[in-house]
């Protein structure tokens, strides 16, 4: 919820440690897996742990997440089709009959767009949950304080808590996934935004008049550069798609940034999620051809981009990171 999200983010890597990580990992019984830490340090001081739950078009995950950002417990399964809420409860209520303690909150990343007053969600590709209160919903089947906000502003928090933001004032943390989205630090703060959605870079126009968007738009940046639009366009999954749909990939992200940058006085972008860490090299080289190429105002040169602190544990960490935030 947009009153509850971090006021100020900066600082948080070192007021936690950043880089605290796991290594080893078993499936029990139940399918859950397990992580163990890298050492018995990583659990020194660790007075609380979260009930971290990621809500995506293609996929739904849940983990129990120290105080040191340290993933503990995770869990995930496809999003269904349709009863995607009786899923999600059946996957939060395994992963915390896996946990090796009580968590003291709920934080709830789901793709957008969401409405704060109403504590409600309303993800694009996810029909079923339109109009959705799912911190209410957590809130009554758990017990626990819960909290609900889009994923990529999480991760945008994320980043700035262990990840590659550690110690940035501005930066614009973006996914990459079946969709694309984005989370803004300004001044060391989280945008907002009027109802909490600031920050999302997938429905900037890159093509005048171009193709249909999902949002009911034309020429998103989403309609080119997600992973659903993608595999529709190629017929295949983005992994495999050709060179030529990579550099335009880059260029569109490139794009999307610049408009961005010049709106927020930013110069610097978090690149993760699947599609752009699957792309690898060739995206992030289209995308800083791109910005080196239009970037030439004096405050938007230099753009710089960089690949995520926090690989897949991402959007799983930011739920994390928002669940803290009630305090």
């Amino acid at each position: 919820m947009a009153s509850n999200s971090w006021e100020n983010v900066v600082g948080l890597g070192e007021e936690v440690g950043v880089g605290a990580t796991v290594t080893a990992e078993r499936v029990d019984a139940r399918g859950v897996v397990r992580h163990a830490p890298c050492s018995p340090a990583t659990f020194v001081g660790m007075t609380a742990c979260y009930l971290a739950i990621d809500v995506g078009s293609e996929k739904l995950a849940a983990a129990i997440v120290g105080e040191r950002a340290e993933v503990l417990v995770r869990d995930r399964v496809a999003t269904p089709q349709r009863d995607v809420w009786a899923a999600l409860a059946r996957l939060a209520k395994r992963v915390l009959a896996a946990a090796p303690s009580a968590p003291v909150a709920c934080g709830v990343g789901c793709v957008g767009p969401i409405n704060p007053v109403e504590r409600t969600v309303s993800p694009l590709h996810i029909p079923s949950l339109e109009g959705f209160a799912l911190a209410a919903e957590f809130e009554a089947m758990l017990g626990l304080p819960a909290i609900v906000d889009s994923n990529a502003k999480t991760i945008a928090m994320a980043e700035a808590w262990c990840g590659a933001g550690v110690g940035l004032t501005d930066f614009v943390a973006v996914v990459m996934g079946p969709t694309v989205a984005g989370g803004v630090v300004s001044g060391g703060k989280l945008l907002e935004g009027r109802l909490g959605n600031a920050g999302n870079l997938g429905h900037i126009v890159v093509e005048a008049d171009g193709r249909p968007c999902v949002c009911g738009g034309k020429g998103c940046l989403d309609a080119y550069a997600g992973g659903k639009a993608i595999e529709e366009e190629t017929g295949r999954p983005p992994q495999r798609a050709p060179q030529s749909i990579i550099e335009r990939t880059g260029i569109h992200v490139g794009r999307a940034l610049l408009s961005l940058g010049a709106i927020c006085d930013l110069r610097t972008a978090i690149l993760g999620g699947p599609v752009a860490l699957g792309f690898g090299e060739p995206l992030f080289a289209a995308i800083q051809a791109e910005l080196d190429a239009r970037s030439r105002l004096m405050f938007s040169s230099g753009f710089q981009l960089l690949p995520s602190g926090l690989g897949e544990s991402g959007p799983l960490v930011g739920a994390a990171a928002l669940a803290r935030s009630l305090g």
